[in-house]
């Protein structure tokens, strides 16, 4: 009897997948005419962004750092499987019970993609349309299911001899080929749509075929010297293939640079609109410039150093007319995040704040901002760094806040001075009687004045710094060390221009960046 419930339980289980796969397999197909963020399972997910406390997402970064979105999938995967077996099983044991919590899970989906900025009454209908087809596929199933069972009943208690016996064969084969076909398809239906709503070949041949005009103002020549000759150092310029991405957009936002604009509103006595046409024409300036996320942690990889190519914010706030008593400039885009940046960080003539539209020599790639971006040298990327930029509203910090700061961070974000050792990785294993210890200290919009390394508990070893391309970036630095064999722990201290040297208190990202010193652990 248990085994027979047992049995019972696993095929209600199986339509409630079967019913969770055809609602995300026809949702994902309307995506396709409607729009790609309408999916569901996109919207949940950015939806569970919005909502997670802020020690959810360090915990997700500091775990799978770049692989975060990834993990929330995993995650996301995870949870509708158990709603689906839930959804199956409740509904083959009482009519609509199952209906019900798929109903109630379209309706969560439903908010979660309505509330998005960008979103407009028709993208409620892959959801919609995914829920008619999940609850069709979970009556027919529970049908299905039950005469299944009730044939098997019939065999086991000899009602019908070899007659029930083919009776349970035919419903086996129905239930299973309903079940089976159903699933395979709506697998294969929205696997394509996914496919399809993540690229396009148009979308990407628009950004091929756009050619940067040249700089009018070129950056700053690279000294000699400045690139390292050490193995395992990281690369002076980043490239765009290693760069880091964090963000908020599960789905990276594909906007037609032919219709994309930028709005300058707010506390501005002349509100601009500035088409990417209109950008491209403008004089354009190109800076080397170091920018890293507020989540990287003591020794992280969430930095990076490339060459940008855009034009100046401060002449587009001046084209504006900053009004009196206006202090931050809300900037926002289609992913729904927004960054709250000091306006004084945004007008100084001696910082190279740029709404950027190249990057090392190329378009914006797509997972890094384009058609355009904020790049603004001397803060973190949450409150500047706002990618797939459409408005910049000039306010103030006592009226409006970005993204991050209401989930616990604060509210202007300047970049903290720190260093890292590349090279010996922790738990390698070098060989030689000198050993580079090497790795790139930044203190950005400031300047690196000297690094210092610490073997064991020995003295302080100023390190060799190579020639800075500007205080906006990251410097290479190298300690030649007489190795002695056995295990070792190095440290790394940096000092900044203003003399400021790293403290060794170890602090979390939150609320405004890590601090302590990076150490590895490495024998010769």
């Amino acid at each position: 009897m248990h085994s027979g419930r047992a049995v019972a339980r696993v095929r209600a289980a199986a339509v409630g997948i079967a019913a969770a796969l055809a609602v995300l397999g026809v949702a994902e197909l309307v995506a396709v005419l409607v729009a790609p963020g309408s999916s569901p399972l996109f919207g949940v997910g950015a939806l569970a962004i919005d909502l997670a406390p802020s020690w959810v997402k360090d915990a997700m970064i500091a775990l799978f750092g770049t692989a975060d979105k990834i993990a929330l999938f995993v995650i996301l995967g995870v949870v509708v499987l158990g709603l689906a077996v839930l959804a199956g099983i409740a509904e083959v044991v009482r009519r609509f019970a199952g209906m019900a919590v798929l109903a109630a899970v379209a309706l969560v989906a439903l908010v979660a993609i309505l509330t998005r900025t960008e979103a407009t009454p028709l993208w409620a209908l892959p959801t919609i349309a995914g829920t008619l087809a999940g609850l069709w596929v979970l009556g027919v199933g529970r049908r299905r299911a039950l005469a299944w069972s009730a044939a098997e009943g019939s065999g086991a208690e000899g009602a019908g001899g070899a007659g029930a016996v083919g009776a349970a064969g035919v419903a086996r084969r129905s239930f299973l080929v309903f079940v089976g076909s159903t699933s395979a398809a709506a697998i294969l239906v929205g696997v394509g749509a996914r496919v399809k709503n993540a690229g396009s070949a148009a979308y990407t041949a628009v950004r091929a075929a756009i050619r940067l005009p040249q700089p009018a103002k070129a950056a700053a020549p690279v000294p000699v010297g400045a690139q390292l000759d050490v193995p395992g150092i990281s690369p002076l310029i980043t490239p765009n293939a290693d760069f880091y991405r964090i963000d908020i957009a599960l789905q990276v936002p594909r906007i037609d640079p032919s219709t994309w604009t930028l709005e300058i509103t707010g506390l501005v006595d002349r509100p601009l609109t500035l088409t990417y046409e209109e950008l491209l024409a403008l004089p354009l300036e190109e800076h080397i410039t170091t920018i890293a996320c507020v989540s990287n942690t003591v020794g992280g990889d969430l930095i990076g150093n490339a060459t940008w190519l855009g034009y100046p914010v401060r002449e587009l706030l001046a084209k504006a007319g900053v009004a009196r008593g206006a202090d931050m400039v809300l900037s926002s885009g289609p992913d729904g995040f927004t960054a709250g940046t000091p306006l004084d960080a945004l007008t100084d003539p001696r910082r190279n704040a740029l709404l950027a539209v190249g990057m090392n020599g190329e378009p914006l790639p797509e997972q890094h901002g384009f058609p355009a971006r904020l790049i603004v040298p001397g803060l973190y990327g949450y409150v500047s760094a706002t990618k797939w930029v459409t408005r910049l509203e000039v306010t103030r910090f006592a009226d409006a806040e970005g993204y991050w700061t209401p989930r616990g961070w604060s509210a202007r974000g300047p970049n903290k001075t720190a260093s890292r050792i590349d090279t010996p990785r922790s738990g390698a294993e070098v060989a030689g009687s000198t050993i580079a210890i090497a790795g790139v200290a930044w203190a950005q919009h400031t300047g690196v004045a000297g690094v210092e390394v610490q073997v064991d508990d020995g003295e302080w070893q100023q390190a060799t710094l190579a020639p800075a391309i500007s205080d906006d970036t990251w410097v290479q630095w190298s300690l030649e060390w007489a190795a002695t064999p056995g295990p070792h722990t190095a440290r790394v201290r940096a000092t900044d221009a203003s003399g400021y040297t790293q403290t060794p208190d170890e602090a979390p990202p939150a609320p405004d960046g890590a601090t302590g010193w990076h150490t590895v652990e490495f024998t010769a």
